[in-house]
């Protein structure tokens, strides 16, 4: 069973390595699926992000290649243009149903679960199909990959029975006739193509999802995947489904927050191009989850280092943020109930400390603080901010977890 969980460790690591793949130049655009099959497919690849697991950089689109690195080696995603040699180009609609829901390649191979094929065996029949016609279409690309460079034992696939055994259900998502149209379409895409839970959800040492916890957040390779369930605080409770819908087509909620690292590279490949009624079913969905925070309750213990990340807030932050942690609506984003400052990891605070921020929307761009603070200083901050204007999150940010996220760059 240990080794079963080291292997299994590794998958959970490649998941979070999937999620921070390359974003593909050019700005979004809206896309509205038409009725043939191709156009179809072409914009549910989009919901299920596709191109960003399946593109290497400076690579053609689904050509694959793209290296995710785990401490027992590493994976090339394949090639899933049309190319006959290299690519799917010799897969029939039913091998590429059988990969999406069964999580069995062409060969009869089980599949690695960084192919969320755990979340894919939702996705209806047509809709499968609708989506190898439409990769059918693109440019098939010659690139020959070599999947799997684990090493031995990490490396052989009757590892995957296990795992499947524990961790894999199999079967089409079923609409509930006791909700909503809009919640069922929400549903379906949230829990199948979208797989979002994928990523906010933590997962126990066998690398499956704890279900009790679902969607109430976990720690992606140094970020911090929000809760996404209706609890007040740190959730989606505030929220309602239409400026949830709104974040996930443009990344930024006027008095809310900014999408950050991985969930950042969403909202430009995938769910930036998806209609308003799809978000909008998407958010109806959302709010529907049940609270179930992991935010510490009660009053946060007294923190001694508070006067000095007072002193580094005024500094270097309170002149775009104000004092007040308000921030100024269209322009800096407050702090002041921002789900990112109130996450139960502080860890992406850290990041936007360290690395800035691009501009989003109209929000102005904010320059990193890396060279200007320390470890101390940065964490001291992170808890000012954390316990502050009403904020009620626990100060549990440590010069050493910085420290952990700053290392790369060092």
């Amino acid at each position: 069973m240990a080794l079963v969980r080291c292997i299994l460790s590794a998958f959970v690591h490649l998941l979070g390595a999937a999620s921070l793949a390359l974003l593909l130049a050019g700005p979004a655009a809206a896309q509205t699926p038409g009725n043939d099959p191709v156009s179809r497919g072409a914009y549910l690849a989009r919901a299920g992000d596709c191109v960003s697991c399946h593109t290497a950089q400076g690579g053609q689109p689904f050509a694959g290649g793209l290296r995710m690195d785990t401490p027992f080696g590493y994976l090339l995603s394949p090639n899933i243009t049309p190319d006959a040699a290299t690519g799917i180009g010799n897969w029939s609609a039913d091998d590429f149903y059988r990969a999406l829901h069964h999580g069995v390649n062409k060969r009869g191979q089980d599949m690695f679960p960084v192919m969320p094929f755990d979340f894919y065996t939702r996705v209806t029949r047509e809709d499968s199909d609708a989506i190898y016609a439409y990769l059918r279409s693109v440019a098939p690309v010659k690139n020959a990959v070599v999947v799997n460079h684990l090493r031995f034992p990490f490396n052989q696939r009757w590892s995957m029975a296990v795992w499947r055994e524990l961790f894999f259900s199999e079967g089409t998502y079923k609409p509930d006739p006791a909700k909503s149209a809009a919640w069922n379409r929400g549903a379906y895409l949230v829990e199948g193509l979208g797989h979002c839970s994928a990523c906010h959800s933590p997962r126990n040492a066998l690398g499956g999802i704890e279900k009790d916890k679902a969607f109430t957040g976990a720690t992606i390779d140094g970020w911090f995947a929000l809760n996404l369930t209706s609890e007040l605080h740190s959730g989606l409770g505030s929220w309602t489904a239409e400026q949830i819908a709104t974040y996930l087509k443009t990344g930024a909620v006027a008095g809310k927050t900014t999408a950050l690292g991985p969930m950042a590279e969403v909202v430009r490949n995938s769910t930036s191009y998806m209609t308003d009624a799809d978000l909008l079913a998407m958010g109806t969905y959302l709010k529907d989850l049940p609270a179930n925070s992991t935010l510490r309750q009660g009053k946060p213990a007294p923190d001694p280092t508070r006067a000095a990340g007072a002193t580094l807030y005024l500094d270097h932050c309170a002149a775009c943020h104000q004092a007040s942690g308000r921030g100024m609506p269209g322009v800096f984003p407050p702090l002041a109930g921002n789900g990112v400052v109130l996450a139960a990891d502080p860890a992406n605070i850290f990041k936007v400390v360290l690395e800035g921020l691009p501009m989003q929307g109209k929000y102005t761009p904010m320059p990193p603080f890396a060279s200007q603070l320390n470890d101390q200083q940065i964490a001291d901050l992170a808890n000012y901010v954390r316990t502050s204007w009403g904020n009620a999150a626990a100060p549990n940010a440590t010069a050493a977890a910085v420290a952990k996220l700053r290392a790369p760059s060092r």
